[in-house]
């Protein structure tokens, strides 16, 4: 039987106990992919259509792996692929606590995840070779990362200090480089 979004729902429904499921722990057969998709925006979409049900995003993005530059979503039982256009999340705000080497970066995504950014939950900055444009990222969980939004990262470059050569934030007694300093313009 092909899987189907109602079937992964319901295995994961059936073995949810409190907090995250325990998905490394699982390790079930490959079963095909699935026509679902997460778009660079943050929207899950099943079949063409934008899933509206915001408890059953959550519910899906709580069984969400990543194996290399693969997405699956698992259950005890079965594991199938889905397409992430870009990150599967997108951090849409974070609070500052501290400053210097002290400072905490706390984000939030799209679908409530909390994150401290630091040596576990690093940020990172990737440039596109044509423009230079920035794609900042957050690590939220596991191996799963949030495209930091783009009035998040304005906060961010706010915070910017220069260390050794680099211009980025601390968090969580890490240093997460943006941009060599000496690359910004004057």
């Amino acid at each position: 039987m092909t899987p189907t979004a109602e079937s992964l729902a319901a295995s994961v429904s059936a073995a949810k106990t409190r907090g995250l499921p325990p998905v490394e722990k699982w390790n079930p057969p490959f079963c095909g992919d699935l026509d679902m998709e997460i778009k660079r925006d943050g929207t899950w979409f099943y079949q063409g259509t934008p899933i509206g049900r915001i408890g059953l995003v959550k519910l899906f993005a709580s069984i969400l792996i990543r194996e290399e530059d693969d997405y699956f979503l698992v259950t005890p039982v079965e594991k199938v692929g889905i397409k992430v256009e870009d990150a599967p999340f997108v951090a849409i705000d974070f609070e500052a606590e501290g400053s210097g080497t002290d400072q905490r970066l706390t984000f939030q995504t799209n679908l409530e995840d909390i994150a401290v950014a630091g040596p576990d939950l690093p940020i990172r900055v990737e440039r596109d070779p044509k423009d230079g444009e920035p794609a900042p990222y957050v690590r939220i969980r596991r191996n799963l990362d949030a495209l930091i939004d783009r009035k998040s990262f304005y906060r961010l470059v706010e915070l910017g200090v220069h260390h050794d050569g680099w211009f980025g934030v601390w968090s969580g007694g890490s240093f997460f480089g943006i941009i060599p300093s000496d690359e910004l313009p004057d």
